[in-house]
Parts: structure tokens; sequence; C-alpha cells
């Protein structure tokens, strides 16, 4: 069949669509289906049959939908390598040359620099150094407008023309989805008082609904900006500080060892995630529209736009302080009123519905009756964090339903950042520059399962270790070791960094998973008994350290050979102190055991990632939330509580700052819904990234 040519005139060419905000496609354009399936555990030549037979069925059906017009819409080109001596560098996130060359390889195009860069945009750009391949190289996906890149260059028809699509390489859709950040959607759904909105949009009310936000943690702001934009009356009670101010009580903790029990590392504006490495990386799906949505908001409110394309995306405290200073003042000019220093003390429950809440100056001591303040509303959103423990009693005293949730202790271990660069990078390793040069700072990532028959040739430690996940978490390179303890007699520590990554050292926590079925001893304090369980730990920690906020270290090959030696520790980014200590006697043995295989793994993996220079500090608890909160799954209100909203990390339903902010956006919306201010579907103005079940996928 002869394909005719065809003809074009600068009049017929509309320019890519754009929003007053931001100008970027990110949008997926396989069918969802296919990129569940693309991200089995096991690629390429390791799948299983069953899954390479699933793969063949699916790029089959791909191969049949039927490419009605070519001279119009948009392909994703996925996969493309450009080396990493020709990119020009993490920090680049525009088209180069040598990515129109691995461009115009796939379009079979005999010459790159004649393809115009307009009509190509980056989605995504990620950095690929493992030892397999020839070389490391930047990885990209593209998307191409079919339409700019016929009118700027012609003579590229005869290529796209036999463009066919492959599963998650090239991948091709009619129209593109402009969805961009939550304001902008949200604006476009608001109804005009006359009344000529969409039968599906937002409702006006004279009267407004009050609803009452509690933390200022990623769930809390974005429930608090999608009901304060669609006419909630929106409170929002938090019981830190404002970023300035908990700038300085951090200070104050770290120069002079003053901790303040209401604004540190864990509380305060913006939750434990401000003072952290800011990292953007969700299991959720990078690439569901409502994660977009959250990125692109951050993006309006200050967050550089390459966490846009990056594959790795994070922030770091530098920039999350501005970003969160201008979500407040955003939140502030659509009339949420914002109580700072104001601690949840109780809920105002009438026939089984909260109608208010107690709270109280922040400032003075709990239970001090003598400055609560009784507020009501229509409905409480509880977007407190995993470590507002207060919380959770107070919950128990109302009968609200909670469950007991599996989550991860352990230790953070640092080593020089240096030598991480070196396992990962080899001779590319220089190209770092304390993060200032072409390469990332090196991180890593690893994950084991320990115990079993099946591992018995892994590790000389094996033996009795039951089966359990052992696996890095928070990994921040370029970071420090910093203290996240709420109290001055527990002892538990995270790792933070800023934007740049340029510290020497590199932390993580190494830890292992525990269950409901380990907490027997505390099972007096019944759904509360993992926090018991947590508290244990914290307080031997800091017995072990001495006091005075100490950290109990210890280095790595001493921990494995259960031992002190004489010799001094070396140096550690933890700037309290650190004490030598025997942190192979703080768990109980089947942790220790289980914390000591995991380590022997690793070091297969990185190689010489076992070194007097690794130091383990103690310790890691408060991974995720102890307990979970029931919820309905499509309204988010509880299930033992009419008018109460569990949310976020808190709540046990996210783990981490982009999973929280998905939760609290969905959230707003439901609640909108209830409240009869949005009588739309949710899932139509955005997909859901995941669905809400008893296990939560982070």
């Amino acid at each position: 069949m002869a394909i005719s040519t065809p003809t074009y005139h600068p009049l017929h060419f509309s320019p890519t669509i754009t929003t007053r905000r931001i100008h970027l496609h990110t949008i997926p354009f396989a069918p969802r289906k296919a990129l569940l399936t693309t991200c089995a555990r096991r690629t390429g030549k390791r799948r299983y049959p069953s899954e390479k037979k699933k793969l063949e069925k699916i790029n089959k059906e791909l191969l049949k939908t039927e490419i009605r017009n070519r001279e119009e819409g948009y392909w994703r080109l996925s996969k493309l390598s450009v080396p990493a001596h020709k990119d020009p560098g993490k920090d680049f996130i525009g088209v180069s040359l040598p990515l129109l060359e691995a461009i115009a390889k796939v379009l079979k195009f005999p010459v790159a620099p004649m393809l115009p860069e307009e009509a190509f945009t980056v989605v995504r750009k990620s950095f690929d150094a493992r030892k397999v391949l020839k070389e490391p190289a930047f990885v990209y996906t593209v998307d191409m407008d079919v339409k700019k890149l016929l009118h700027l260059e012609p003579r590229t028809w005869d290529f796209i023309s036999y463009l066919e699509p492959k599963l998650g390489f090239v991948e091709y859709r009619e129209d593109e989805n402009a969805l961009t950040d939550l304001v902008d959607i949200l604006d476009k759904g608001k109804v005009k008082i006359d009344g000529s909105n969409p039968s599906n949009g937002f409702t006006y009310s004279e009267k407004r609904p009050r609803v009452a936000v509690v933390g200022s943690g990623p769930s809390g702001l974005f429930a608090a900006l999608v009901l304060g934009e669609i006419g909630a009356d929106v409170t929002l009670i938090e019981r830190g500080q404002p970023v300035e101010q908990r700038g300085r009580d951090i200070g104050a903790l770290v120069v002079r060892k003053i901790l303040s029990s209401e604004s540190n590392f864990c509380f305060g504006e913006g939750g434990a995630g401000t003072w952290s490495d800011g990292k953007l990386v969700t299991r959720i799906g990078r690439n569901s529209d409502s994660v977009q949505a959250v990125l692109k908001t951050l993006a309006q409110f200050g967050a550089p736009p390459n966490i846009l394309v990056d594959g790795k995306p994070h922030l770091g405290t530098d920039k999350l302080v501005p970003l969160l200073r201008n979500f407040r003042h955003y939140l502030l000019d659509l009339g949420v009123d914002i109580k700072f220093n104001t601690r949840l003390d109780n809920l105002v429950v009438e026939n089984g519905q909260v109608k208010g809440v107690v709270v109280s100056n922040a400032k003075n001591e709990p239970g001090c009756n003598s400055d609560q303040e009784k507020l009501l509303f229509d409905a409480v959103v509880l977007a407190v964090g995993h470590s507002a423990r207060d919380v959770y009693s107070m919950l128990l005293q109302h009968n609200i339903e909670m469950v007991p949730k599996n989550f991860a202790v352990g230790l953070r271990i640092e080593h020089p950042q240096e030598l991480i660069n070196s396992i990962q990078y080899s001779e590319l390793a220089n190209e770092v520059q304390a993060g200032r040069g072409r390469i990332p700072v090196a991180d890593y990532k690893v994950a084991k399962y320990v115990g079993g028959d099946k591992f018995n040739t892994e590790s000389s430690f094996e033996s009795g270790v039951e089966n359990r996940s052992c696996y890095s978490f928070c990994m921040c390179p370029g970071g420090q070791v910093v203290l996240t303890s709420t109290n001055p007699s527990e002892l538990c520590i995270n790792g933070m960094s800023f934007s740049r990554r340029a510290s020497k050292w590199a932390n993580s926590a190494l830890v292992v998973t525990v269950s409901s079925d380990e907490f027997d001893s505390f099972r007096s304090h019944g759904p509360l008994a993992g926090v018991e369980f947590q508290r244990e730990f914290e307080r031997r920690a800091a017995e072990m350290g001495g006091g005075n906020f100490v950290v109990p270290a210890q280095r790595v090959t001493d921990f494995l050979a259960e031992t002190l030696s004489g010799t001094s520790l070396p140096a550690s980014s933890y700037r309290l102190g650190v004490k030598a200590s025997r942190l192979h006697n703080l768990f109980p043995a089947h942790i220790t055991k289980a914390l000591q295989c995991s380590i022997e793994m690793f070091d297969k993996e990185l190689p010489g990632f076992i070194t007097t220079d690794a130091l383990l500090h103690g310790v890691e608890t408060r991974t995720s939330s102890p307990v979970q909160i029931s919820r309905q799954a499509d309204t988010c209100e509880s299930t033992s509580l009419k008018g109460l909203y569990p949310i976020g990390e808190g709540a046990g339903y996210a783990g981490g700052i982009v999973s929280a902010a998905v939760d609290g956006m969905f959230c707003g919306f439901a609640l909108a819904k209830e409240l009869s201010l949005y009588r739309g579907d949710v899932e139509l103005v955005l997909r859901k990234a995941q669905k809400q079940t008893g296990f939560v996928k982070y």
C-alpha cells in the first residue's frame, strides 16, 4: 500500500500545549496493565517463563493497536542510553546531540543533528552504573511530538511512517494528556457562583463546612490545599513551629543539646520529612497521574524542575524549607487558618461522631487544663506523623479501631562517601566532585531475605535465623546522621542531606522486618504493642550511649565479630557525640543475627561494604508507623468514628513524602464529596495510584 506524504503549512502547526505554570510532559503512554507487568521482580533473561509469555501477549495486543493518524500524536521512546562520557551531566535535563543520536538510532534516521530538539521533551533521566554494562550511562525516556517534528523536519516522515510500538521501548498515544499541578486542576474544576459549572464539578455553598486538619506534614498540607481550594473552611493545626523557628530549635538541639519536645526533627511544619533527604521516590507508581500532580505541585511551590525528570528525585532540606514557606503563604491566601504551636489533646465526640477537637498551647505540659480550648468542626482529618504517640493513646481511649502493623528496626550504617563512589562507579568516581560534578553522588539500595534452607550458603551467620526481610532504608548519600528523639530518655536516629549531597559521609539504615508476633511481652498495650516495642530499644540505646543524646556506635567489623576493639571509632557525621558500644547486644539475638547476615550478603553485592571505616549507629526504629488506624477504603473515614479521617504515614497508609501527599490529596477529594462540595468521581480527576488494602505498598 502506497503511503502518501502529508502536506504541511505553518498555519496548521499547533504548538505543544502549555499551562500557566509549567511545560513538561510526564504522563505515561503505555496501557496501565502493561506498566504493571513490566515491574516484575525478575527482569530480562531472569524472567520466569510465565512472565515472558504474559509480556509477549501484551506486546502482541499493543502491536494490534491501530494508529489511525501517524501525522499527529506522541511517541514515547524509553531506555535511550547515552554513555556517561558523552552526556552533559546530571544537572542537564534538555535534549543534547548525544541524546539525538540515541533517538535517531530508534527512528533509523541517518543524520541525528538534523532532528529538531524542539520536537522532543525529556520525561525521565537516570544514571545506570551497573557492573554488567560496558560503561556507565545516562538512561532517558523522551516524548516525541510527531506534528512538531514533521513541521520542523518533513524528511522524517518516511521513518515515522514505519515506526511500530514495542512494549516498554516505543509506545504511541494519539493525544497529549495535559495534566498539570494540583492547583491548576482545582482551578479548572471550580464552579462559578452563577451556576454555570459542569455537572460533575465542585459545588458552591453559602455555609462553608468547617474542617480541622491536624498535622502539617505532606498528607496534611495536600488535604488542606484540596479542601481550601474547593471551598471548605479549613483550620490547619500543627503542634510544632513554622520552618523558620523550627530551624532555630533544631540548631539549639545540635549545638547546645536542648531538645524541644514539640519542635524538633519529627514535629513541626512539613513533618519529619523536612529535615531529611527530601526523597521523592515512591513505590506507588512514579508515572501515575496522582504522583505527577504532587511532583508538579511541589515544583510550583519552589522545588527545582528537575524533580519531574530525575529517575531518583530528591530535594534536600535546603530546598524544602523555602518550598514549605511558599506552600504556607498560599494556604493563608486561600483563607486557611493555620495554628502553629497547638497540640491536639482530645476529640469532641457525640453519639459516635466527631464534633470537634480539644487543643492546648504546645509550650505547656500535656494535661494542663488551664489553656485548653474546644474547637467545633464538621470533620477532622488526622494527619499526624508516626511519632505522635500521645495521639495514638488518646485514640485508644475513644476505642478507635487500630491494628498493629509490621515495620522494621535496625541500625544506621555510615561509610566515607568516597568509598561508596568507588564501589559503585570505579574509575568514574572522581567525576562526582562532592555533588558538583557531572555524575550523581553514588547511593545504593539493597534488600535480601535471610533464613531458611534457600539461603544456607549465603552466610556463616545463617544458623537459627528466621525468614525475614533485611534491607537498606532511607539511604542518604553525602548526608549526616541526625537525632529524631522526641523524649530525652529515648534515643533514635535518622539520616538527612542537603540538595547537593556534598558531605564526606554516606549513611543508610540497615533494618529487618518485625511483626506483631514479636510483641508478646507488650501485649498488655493492645494495638500499641509495637509502639512500646520501639520505646524499649530506644531506651536501651539511650542507656548504651550514656545519656545526653550521645549515640552508641560500633565498627561494622566488630559488630560481625561480636566484640569491642580497643581502637578509637572512625569519625562520624553525628554531631552530638558517639560512644563505642556493644550494639550486638542491643536487640534480641534473632534480630542481631539477621542484621549480621544481611551485612555479609550486602558485601557480596557491594564489595568493600564491610570495612573498619564503616560505623554502625543505634538505633533506627521509626521506619514507619507501628499501627494502622482502620478506615473505609473509598471515603478514608474511620471505621469506628464518624467524621474522623486518618491519613498519611502516622495512620499507616503511606511511607515517604510523595505517598503521604497522594493520600492527603485523595482524602481531600473524598471528604469534599462527603461534605457535598464535590459531586464527581475522584478517580476522574486523578486516577488513584493504589488501592487501599490492609497491606500498604509505599
